[in-house]
């Protein structure tokens, strides 16, 4: 669904986009992008989402797309939304030119403010850009920031309010953040394998450390499930989006996840597959997702 709407917001500014269409559940790879630009020619950027949030799905030959970027001198424009700070992302070392994420997602924020990273490269394309627009225009950013102001009034709460996430991040220590949410998500897929629920990504090497994406089994109803685990457990999942809406579960695995909250997810939503008739064992769940947690 996002990695579409990046085709929508190039057209919209007037743009060509030329897309890699892959199927959903799949992720893109270096080799197919250094194809398209080897048979297009004349391109400006490589625009892609590192996490596709309706899928479950990590693009983890990110660096080496980093790599081709810089040897065709092409711009890398790079989504993070929902996996920043929830899993690697060194946007230097990768040559990433801008890195666009939210404060609602693994940086544990309430919702309300957009950071991008720029680098010298698309400071200067940024720079030659005509017809900027009015709300959105970096460089009149990059003016006011230098006076430490923004250009319209800001949401000053959430600017207070990440501003103290980011300290409990510097506290945990990134690296340490990373490894939670890698342990948290592991824990999650190894607990629906053992109910015999299947993982929608079916490659284990793309499967997201921050979204994990679940495919609901047949006669199962998708808002019965998440319904019984909203009122009756005190736990919220989403469903699918676009082509996936009835089809999958997906379970935010980001921000402050722990032990806990996998626990109580993954007892949530056994008790409530059982509840609509899907045979499983509960405790087999509840171990699987502890064996992560024992070291």
């Amino acid at each position: 669904v996002f990695s579409e709407r990046l085709s929508d917001e190039v057209r919209r500014r007037g743009g060509i986009p030329i897309e890699l269409s892959l199927p959903w559940g799949t992720a893109p790879k270096a080799s197919e992008i250094r194809e398209i630009i080897e048979r297009e020619g004349d391109l400006k950027a490589i625009f892609m989402v590192y996490n596709e949030t309706s899928t479950g799905v990590t693009a983890r030959e990110l660096p080496e797309i980093g790599k081709i970027a810089e040897e065709n001198n092409l711009l890398l424009i790079v989504d993070a939304i929902s996996i920043l700070g929830g899993d690697k992302l060194p946007v230097d070392e990768w040559n990433i030119d801008m890195c666009i994420t939210g404060s609602q997602k693994c940086l544990a924020c309430p919702p309300g403010l957009a950071m991008v990273s720029v680098s010298q490269k698309a400071w200067e394309k940024i720079e030659k850009t005509e017809k900027k627009l009015m709300y959105f225009d970096l460089t009149r950013m990059k003016e006011f920031a230098l006076k430490k102001e923004t250009p319209f009034t800001p949401a000053l709460p959430i600017f207070w309010a990440l501003n103290e996430a980011l300290k409990i991040i510097r506290e945990e220590g990134l690296e340490k953040r990373i490894e939670r949410h890698r342990r948290c998500a592991q824990a999650f897929y190894d607990a629906v394998e053992a109910y015999g629920l299947t993982v929608f990504p079916r490659e284990k090497e793309i499967r997201s450390n921050t979204v994990i994406a679940i495919n609901i089994p047949e006669n199962v109803e998708d808002g019965k499930v998440r319904q019984i685990m909203r009122e009756k457990y005190k736990v919220l999942i989403a469903g699918g989006m676009g082509k996936l809406k009835g089809k999958i579960f997906r379970v935010g695995c980001m921000g402050i996840i722990s032990p806990a909250e996998v626990f109580i997810t993954v007892n949530a939503l056994g008790n409530a597959l059982k509840e609509v008739g899907y045979d499983l064992s509960v405790e087999k769940g509840l171990e699987a997702a502890k064996k992560h947690f024992e070291s």
